[in-house]
């Protein structure tokens, strides 16, 4: 994942793409900062994958609040800007599933577990979260599970 952040960032540096270069500097910086908090936390490891997919996941879900908010408040041009950025780090995410993937998903995970009640919710969305991270929004999957399980 880092060669490919890596190898992206000097191609768009090759290609004078500004939108797209500021937006990978945002990701290594999002992916610097996380490391700088795990050294400070004691935990010697660093950021792998799923992480870095973490990290890319929360970036799209606050670019595409901020671009709600600048939409409702009539600056479209930073709006724009936000879904630019929003087009840049999807690329570097897994693909989105979708409803009836998500359907099957919860239904395959509960299925595995032998979830019965809602005191098993959280090994349910535990399960989706270790096999689908960054496919699914994970915040509109929790109530699906709820209802479920519920």
């Amino acid at each position: 994942m880092r060669e490919k952040l890596a190898s992206a960032l000097k191609e768009a540096m090759k290609a004078k793409e500004a939108v797209r270069l500021s937006t990978l500097r945002l990701i290594n910086a999002a992916i610097k900062d996380r490391e700088i908090a795990l050294r400070a936390e004691g935990d010697g490891s660093s950021v792998g994958d799923a992480e870095i997919l973490a990290i890319l996941g929360k970036m799209v879900k606050q670019r595409q609040e901020s671009a709600r908010a600048y939409e409702e408040g009539g600056r479209l041009e930073l709006a724009e800007k936000e879904l630019a950025e929003i087009a840049v780090i999807e690329e570097f995410l897994p693909r989105q599933l979708t409803a009836e993937e998500v359907d099957a998903a919860i239904t395959a995970a509960i299925e595995k577990l032998g979830a019965s009640s809602i005191r098993d919710m959280g090994r349910v969305m535990a399960e989706l979260k270790s096999a689908h991270t960054g496919q699914m929004d994970f915040g509109a999957v929790g109530p699906m599970v709820k209802a479920r399980l519920g």
